[in-house]
């Protein structure tokens, strides 16, 4: 069957602009990916659960291409420095030159490794995002942030690197665990949050739809994650100010990860609880009503994802929060919430208000 192009979208920066395009079987269209690969030389960067299913399939569309490809163990555990080493070992050992081409197929880990990797190689080459999971297509395929985890914080270690292009196949949700497809939703929440609450209300109706992975649906929700997403990255590719509302729920949910152990609880399964956690502690603060506090745990629940974090104590959740890429001049910033689709990244919150709050909700 042929490829399908359903939307496609710019993430507009300037000279380093690029294109996403979201569609069916696009992983087959060789037309498609290849505009973007400047060499003959190609690198797929894949794991160990998403290689079987489609590191041949791509390999096919890139046929008369130089394609080798480097299969990483799957799992948030192994984002780290030691196993990064190996897409370096496998780009030396095949000689990769200056002009090769890094493609990152798979989820999060996998495109946030290749990236980093595609920064770091030759001081920078270039790369290809093509999500395999939804958290990757609406999230952390677009943007540019890269990195690896460190035993005491969560992507601490990383670059700021953009993609030449970010493939979306949706066909690729009809092979996700129902717990993965569901830790994706905690992103395309997010937006809503943050926002878009047209778009929240478009969520509340179509939940069920979207955990039945129908494919309008779908397209439709990756479609506005990632235009929400390249309009604040546009305005703010590092991060100095509007982009870290992007991390509403992060910082509690990192805490999360962190502490519990990278890959117990699902990235999108913290970051659910954390903005359940956020939008609990901005009714604290008196910026947020109530009835909006439950749809917000209406939703994520909906979504099949966890409203409540683990009971890690007080003590521990504060000292994992600090070590956070938000916190400045020793001051926690958090992202909260004044309303659906009205956030905000702040500092001015009592600490002993934050303090008694982590000892209700985590001890």
């Amino acid at each position: 069957m042929d490829s399908t192009l359903l939307a496609s979208l710019e993430v507009d920066l300037g000279e380093r602009s690029y294109p996403i395009h979201i569609g069916q079987r696009l992983i087959d269209d060789g037309g498609l990916i290849r505009p973007f690969i400047p060499s003959s030389q190609v690198m797929i960067v894949t794991n160990e659960t998403v290689g079987p299913l489609y590191l041949e399939r791509l390999r096919a569309a890139l046929s008369g291409l130089q394609v080798e490809a480097v299969v990483l163990p799957d799992g948030e555990q192994y984002k780290t420095l030691e196993i990064l080493n190996r897409i370096f070992d496998a780009l030396l050992e095949k000689r990769f030159d200056r002009g090769c081409t890094l493609v990152a197929l798979g989820g999060g880990v996998v495109g946030d490794m290749t990236g980093f990797a595609a920064a770091c190689y030759q001081r920078g080459v270039n790369f290809i995002q093509v999500p395999t999971t939804l958290l990757s297509q609406v999230d952390s395929s677009v943007g540019g942030k890269t990195g690896v985890n460190h035993p005491l914080g969560k992507n601490m270690i990383g670059a700021f690197y953009q993609p030449k292009a970010v493939i979306i196949d949706i066909d690729t949700l009809n092979t996700l665990p129902d717990r993965e497809l569901s830790a994706g939703l905690a992103e395309v929440i997010k937006y809503g949050l943050i926002n878009d609450p047209e778009f929240f209300a478009w969520l509340e109706r179509n939940m069920e739809a979207l955990r039945r992975r129908e494919p309008e649906a779908l397209a439709h929700a990756i479609e506005r994650s990632c235009a929400d997403k390249a309009a604040i990255v546009a305005e703010d590719e590092r991060e100095a100010g509007r982009r870290a509302l992007l991390n509403l729920g992060h910082t509690f949910g990192h805490a999360i990860e962190t502490g519990m152990g990278y890959g117990q609880w699902l990235h999108g399964e913290a970051v659910g609880a954390g903005m359940c956690m956020a939008a609990r502690f901005s009714r604290r603060l008196g910026w947020m009503g109530g009835d909006e506090v439950e749809r917000v745990e209406r939703l994520v629940a909906a979504a099949g994802l966890p409203t409540a974090p683990p009971r890690l104590g007080a003590e521990r959740f504060e000292a994992l929060m600090a070590v956070d890429k938000k916190v400045q001049g020793g001051r926690l910033r958090l992202v909260l919430l004044h309303g659906i689709g009205k956030a905000e990244v702040t500092a001015d919150f009592p600490t002993d208000t934050l303090h008694q709050f982590l000892q209700e909700t985590t001890m």
